[in-house]
C-alpha cells in the first residue's frame, strides 16, 4: 500500500490519528508501572528489615549503587530493543513483547523473595528496552513526512507519559509506603496489564504503523534501507550524536530524582504538613505535575519567539533545557545548608529543584523525541530512538 493511501485510511479524533490515543494510553500505563516502581525501589532497599514495613535494610550507598546500575541497564536495553524491532519484529510486535515482559516483571517483584526481586528487575529492564524506543517510533510513523501535526502529536503523547508518572508516584508510592512495598510493586503490574489490554484491543487503529522490518517493507523502501547512507543522512547522524551528548548529561543528572533525591526526601527533609507526614515518594510526582501545568506555557514561549522572528533550533532548546535543569541543583545546596544547621530541611527546596528540573525537561525532551524521528534514517529509526 502506498504511503498516501496508508495515511488517508487512518481514522482521526480531535485532528489526530486514533492510533495516537491508543499509544497515549499504552505509554501512560507503562510509565505508571515504571515510575511507580521507581518511586519506592530505593526506599524499599533502605527500609529496615525489622521495621513495621520491612525492606531489605541496605545501606544508602548499596541502594544507590543498585539503583544506578538498574537505571543504566534500562537505558542501555533500549539499544538492542530498537535493533530487534528494526531487524526482526517491527515496532508493533516489539511493544507487545515489551508489555508482556513488564507485566511479568512487576508481578514477580510483588513476591517477597530475593530471587523474585532480581528476576523482576531483569524482566523490567528487558521490557522497557523493547517497549520504550519502539512506541515513540510508532508515534512518529502515524504522520507522513512534513506533517505539521507531528510535534503536537508528540506533545499529546508526552502528556500521557506524565499523567501516568504523576498518578503512579501518588498511588503506588502511598500503597508501598503505608501498606507494604510488595503491594506497591503488585499495583504497578496491574497498571501495565491495563495498558497491555487496551493496546491489544486497539490494534485495528495501528494497522498501518509499526510494521517496518528489513523483512516486511515494500520493495522501494527496502531498496532505500539497503543502500549506503547519503551525505545528507550522514550529516544528520552526526547532528544526532551531538544531541545525544546533551541528552546523556541531562538524564544522568535528572535520574537522581529516584535515587539520591528520593533518599534525601525520606531521611533529611521535614515532611510534616498540618500534622500529617507527606510520603517521601510523593515528591517524585512533582515533576509530572509541573509538566502537565507548564507544558503548554513552555511550548507557547518557543512559539512566541518564532513569531517574533527569533528562530530557536532544536539543539539550542536542548542546551537551554540542560542549563535550567542544572540550575535546579543549586536549590539542593540550600537544602543541605539548612540541614547542617537545623537537622532537617524544608520541603520547598525539593519543590524548587523539581520545578527547575521540569522546565529543563520541557525544553529538551519533547523536542528530542520529534527531532530523532525527523533526522534518523529509516533503517536506523528504532535504533536511534533506543540510543536516545
Amino acid at each position: 500500500m502506498s504511503d498516501a493511501i496508508q495515511y488517508q485510511k487512518q481514522k482521526e479524533l480531535f485532528g489526530h490519528p486514533v492510533g495516537l490515543y491508543i499509544l497515549f494510553f499504552t505509554e501512560m500505563w507503562e510509565r505508571f508501572s515504571y515510575y511507580g516502581m521507581r518511586a519506592i525501589l530505593v526506599l524499599y532497599l533502605v527500609a529496615e528489615a525489622t521495621s513495621g514495613n520491612p525492606g531489605l535494610g541496605w545501606t544508602n550507598g548499596d541502594a544507590l549503587s543498585l539503583y544506578g546500575t538498574y537505571t543504566m541497564l534500562v537505558y542501555v536495553a533500549s539499544i538492542p530493543g530498537g535493533w530487534i524491532a528494526d531487524k526482526f519484529l517491527g515496532q508493533k510486535q516489539s511493544v507487545l513483547v515489551g508489555g508482556i515482559l513488564l507485566v511479568m516483571g512487576h508481578g514477580i517483584l510483588s513476591v517477597e523473595q530475593m530471587w523474585a526481586f532480581y528476576t523482576g528487575l531483569g524482566l523490567i529492564i528487558a521490557g522497557v528496552g523493547m517497549l520504550k524506543p519502539n512506541i515513540s517510533t510508532m508515534v512518529g510513523g502515524l504522520y507522513k513526512p512534513g506533517d505539521i501535526r507531528r510535534d503536537k502529536g508528540f506533545t499529546i503523547f508526552y502528556i500521557g507519559i506524565n499523567v501516568g508518572a504523576f498518578l503512579s508516584s501518588l498511588i503506588v508510592g502511598y500503597v508501598g509506603e503505608v501498606y507494604g512495598w510488595h503491594y506497591g510493586f503488585g499495583l504497578a503490574a496491574v497498571g501495565m496489564l491495563l495498558g497491555l489490554i487496551q493496546y491489544v484491543a486497539g490494534q485495528k487503529h495501528l494497522k498501518y504503523v509499526g510494521n517496518n522490518t528489513n523483512k516486511s517493507i515494500d520493495p522501494e523502501e527496502k531498496a532505500a534501507m539497503q543502500r549506503p547512507l547519503s551525505k545528507i543522512e550522514k550529516d544528520r547522524m552526526i547532528v544526532l550524536f551531538i544531541s545525544f551528548i546533551l541528552v546523556i548529561v541531562f538524564w544522568g543528572a535528572f535520574e537522581q530524582a529516584g535515587g539520591l533525591m528520593n533518599i534525601y526526601a525520606s531521611e533529611k527533609t521535614n515532611r510534616m504538613l498540618m500534622g500529617w507526614e507527606v510520603p517521601a515518594s510523593w515528591f517524585q510526582s512533582l515533576n509530572a505535575l509541573f509538566i502537565i501545568i507548564l507544558g503548554t506555557t513552555v511550548a507557547g514561549y518557543w512559539a512566541h519567539r518564532k513569531l517574533k522572528g527569533k528562530i530557536s533550533t532544536s539543539l539550542f532548546k536542548m542546551c537551554v533545557g540542560l542549563i535550567i535543569m542544572g540550575t535546579g541543583f543549586f536549590f539542593m545546596t540550600g537544602a543541605a545548608a539548612q540541614y547542617n544547621v537545623d537537622g532537617s530541611s524544608a520541603m520547598y527546596w525539593l519543590v524548587a529543584a523539581y520545578l527547575f528540573h521540569t522546565v529543563g525537561e520541557l525544553c529538551l525532551s519533547p523536542v528530542a523525541l520529534s527531532y530523532i524521528t525527523k533526522l534518523a534514517p529509516l533503517k536506523y529509526a528504532s535504533l536511534m530512538m533506543g540510543v536516545y
